[in-house]
């Protein structure tokens, strides 16, 4: 009998079974895709030599996550590539604000009314980050926190609306890239502790960037998976698990997928059926004939580029999906150009590029007309630079990865008390009512991102329940 077998082969899923074989337990993974990785994986999508990763790509939580910095990864090949510029904002004037690892250069981007604002904002708290990190992506409820006055402060700060925290600032620039860190959560500007979404986006890139992986997202799979084959751990691609029966004898089983999908596997009933899925993203993969043609020379230096021409235009859309449940006519785009720091991803002189917008889960419709004209207001002729695309959105996400319901890739809505309080209110989110099953997937706290951090919070709970047994 194996001590406990991990469905879903994604980092969080990885990073669960790394930590239990880590402590010397016996451990098989199964993954229903051909091969590792989850929401990191790395393709040829459009063309021959050009490697897209299909969902993430910059990983600003990557970097930062204690999970990830615990392990040797960089003995199996992942190795972090930084742009010049983790993120930049762009607007119709040809200028931007930026995202820098300097606090300096960030503020000053924003411009002289509010780069005091700014530097007074993030400053308390970048000296005292991976303390702050550490509380903040693990559980508060079952761990004391390292640094409670400067969480505590950092909780006065982000609990509030992004909206009320926005007030600091005077002028556009500094609310629109502000607004933008916001939505990479697909919540409304308005939710309880959205201010604290922004600052740890911005918080990540002054401490540590935002990289991306050499070669692609995969190789932070690849490196997970390698380190768990040689710590004895097993792993089983081509293998769909739709009952617990497909399973082999385990005194635990721990899943990286959606809650629901756990309760349909385990014959959970409807334990999860108050959990909302938010809205979903429709996402187009570019190869390209050269770099992205923006008119702010910020925006092609940097590794990110958020699309949007004000932060209304940026809560105009989120409120278009999230409350009207249409797809915005100008959407809020984030973009990953990722040759500007690992030009091997596409043959030389060519580029490849990604671009997603916000849609309502599920939805069926087009949306590449309107990222491509909204690229166009900041990027004129690019379309010109298109050799060849990759369109994703709602069902074809879900079809590629089960756990992006409706096309939600954040496996679950990040909005009021679902932010911080998933899937379920509880003391001990990961365990389930069967003692044996366990939820790992981005679902549980601290949520969305490649990061480890639901895997690693999981496998304290496996753990202590299989010293108990």
């Amino acid at each position: 009998m194996l001590d406990a077998v991990v469905v879903g082969a994604g980092p969080n899923g990885l990073t669960a079974a790394v930590e239990l074989a880590r402590r010397g337990f016996s451990v098989a993974v199964f993954e229903a895709r051909d091969t590792v990785g989850g929401g990191a994986r790395t393709e040829e999508l459009t063309l021959p030599g050009f490697r897209h990763d299909p969902c993430s790509a910059a990983h600003p939580l990557g970097i930062n996550s204690p999970a990830f910095r615990a392990l040797p990864l960089e003995r199996y090949g992942l190795e972090w590539l930084h742009p010049q510029l983790p993120m930049a904002h762009p607007f119709l004037d040809g200028s931007a604000a930026v995202l820098s690892r300097s606090v300096a250069e960030t503020a000053a981007s924003f411009g002289p009314r509010d780069a005091g604002a700014y530097r007074r904002l993030v400053r308390p708290f970048l000296p005292k980050w991976d303390a702050l990190v550490r509380d903040f992506m693990s559980l508060p409820l079952s761990s004391l926190p390292r640094d409670p006055v400067t969480l505590a402060r950092f909780g006065l700060a982000g609990l509030p609306p992004s909206t009320l925290l926005m007030r600091r600032f005077r002028d556009e620039r500094a609310k629109t890239l502000f607004a933008g860190l916001v939505a990479h959560v697909m919540a409304p500007l308005s939710g309880i502790a959205t201010g604290a979404i922004g600052l740890v986006f911005a918080l990540a890139a002054h401490a540590r960037g935002w990289p991306v992986a050499r070669g692609g997202s995969q190789s932070i799979s690849d490196a997970l998976a390698a380190y768990l084959v040689d710590l004895g751990g097993t792993l089983h691609t081509d293998y769909e698990v739709r009952r617990l029966d497909d399973l082999p004898p385990a005194r635990a089983y721990v899943f990286d997928t959606s809650p629901t999908a756990l309760a349909r596997i385990a014959g959970l009933g409807r334990f999860y059926e108050g959990y909302k899925y938010g809205p979903g993203v429709f996402k187009v993969d570019y190869a390209l004939d050269g770099p992205v043609p923006w008119t702010a020379e910020e925006a092609r230096v940097a590794g990110t580029v958020q699309v949007a021409a004000s932060a209304g235009e940026i809560g105009s859309a989120l409120r278009a999906v999230s409350r009207e449940g249409r797809a915005p006519e100008a959407p809020f785009l984030i973009t990953v150009q990722p040759g500007v720091a690992d030009p091997g991803r596409a043959p030389a002189g060519k580029q490849v590029f990604w671009a997603y917008g916000h849609v309502p889960n599920g939805w069926t419709g087009d949306l590449t007309d309107a990222i491509e004209r909204q690229l166009e207001r900041f990027a004129p002729g690019f379309r010109d630079r298109v050799l060849a695309r990759a369109t994703a959105g709602p069902p074809e996400l879900a079809a590629r990865n089960a756990n992006y319901v409706g096309g939600d890739i954040g496996s679950g809505a990040a909005a009021g008390l679902q932010l911080m309080l998933r899937p379920r209110l509880s003391l001990s989110p990961y365990n389930t009512p069967h003692p044996a099953v366990f939820l790992c997937s981005s679902a549980t706290p601290p949520g969305p991102g490649v990061h480890g951090m639901s895997g690693h919070n999981a496998a304290k709970a496996v753990w202590r329940r299989l010293r108990e047994v």
